[in-house]
């Protein structure tokens, strides 16, 4: 049987015969440093182009002056029709995650339409006197420009998600107004603006979206929008079958807002640096 004492005495011989070659080899070369590769952010100016639909509303149709406006004046129904967008603009990216832009944009004619109703025990039509009501049309139409700015979120699989929020002003247009009612006795009055009305209102907006990056210099946005336009009013309206000259009403469209729905194609104007090869030292 071996005894305990052989069997050290075999392992250490075995440690020093394997040291001694070891130390016949020469010591392994030292491990290298390797520093991590060189990341680049994006940076500079861009121009974009957008198209979109916006579906438009407001909060309520305002007919003044109140001395002209009987007392029970209800409004029975409201609509405007939707816009199409069209837009353009230029911004620069800080970095990675944060770019500003000023945008314009035309927002095609949306016809809108009220109607309202009073009773003062006057309006007699066919002999019956009852409700009268009165029916609003005409068109509204804008130029906006804003200036925005958006965090990005971070890019996955070529996709990045952002926000953003802007602040300017709309070009708000009223035209082609008609005001539609009857009048005692058993007649149809008629109502009309002689002129366009146009003027400036502070506009705000709100966003988020997703961005495919086609590549380091060209983008795809896909973006949702709430945009507030501001409360314009229309010209006077010209009233006929009164016995009067004198012009009527005019009212206001309450807090004109939109739902946007929007494609944008973003290009930067300048290549995406390259990164600069990384030496070792042997």
């Amino acid at each position: 049987m071996v005894s305990v004492k052989t069997l050290i005495g075999s392992a250490a011989a075995a440690m020093v015969s394997t040291a001694a070659y070891a130390a016949d080899l020469g010591a392994p070369p030292p491990m290298q440093y390797q520093p991590p590769a060189q990341v680049f952010e994006q940076s500079g100016w861009y121009l974009r182009g957008d198209v979109g639909v916006g579906v438009q509303s407001f909060s309520s149709f305002d007919l003044g002056p109140p001395s002209e406006v009987p007392a029970s004046w209800t409004i029975n129904q409201q609509d405007i029709q939707d816009a199409t967008i069209f837009g353009m603009g230029a911004g620069y990216v800080l970095n990675n995650w944060l770019r500003f832009d000023v945008t314009g944009e035309y927002r095609t004619k949306a016809l809108f339409s009220a109607i309202g109703s009073y009773n003062q025990g006057t309006c007699t039509v066919n002999g019956v006197t009852g409700t009268c009501f009165d029916t609003f049309n005409g068109n509204f139409s804008a130029a906006v420009f804003m200036a925005n700015a958006y965090i990005d979120l971070g890019t996955w699989w070529c996709l990045t998600p952002f926000i953003g929020a802007g602040v300017g002003g709309a070009y708000d247009r009223i035209t082609q107004v008609s005001d539609i009612g009857p009048l005692p006795p058993g007649t149809i009055g008629f109502g009309f603006t002689q002129q366009d009305s146009a003027g400036w209102n502070l506009a705000w907006n709100v966003q988020a979206g997703l961005t495919y990056n086609v590549s380091d210099n060209f983008k795809v946005d896909f973006s949702w929008r709430y945009l507030d336009m501001g409360s314009p009013q229309s010209a006077n309206i010209f009233c006929q079958n009164t016995g009067s000259t004198n012009s009527c009403n005019f009212f206001t469209l309450k807090d004109i807002t939109s739902q946007d729905f929007r494609i944008g194609l973003r290009w930067m104007l300048q290549p995406t640096p390259t990164p600069v090869a990384l030496s070792t030292r042997g």
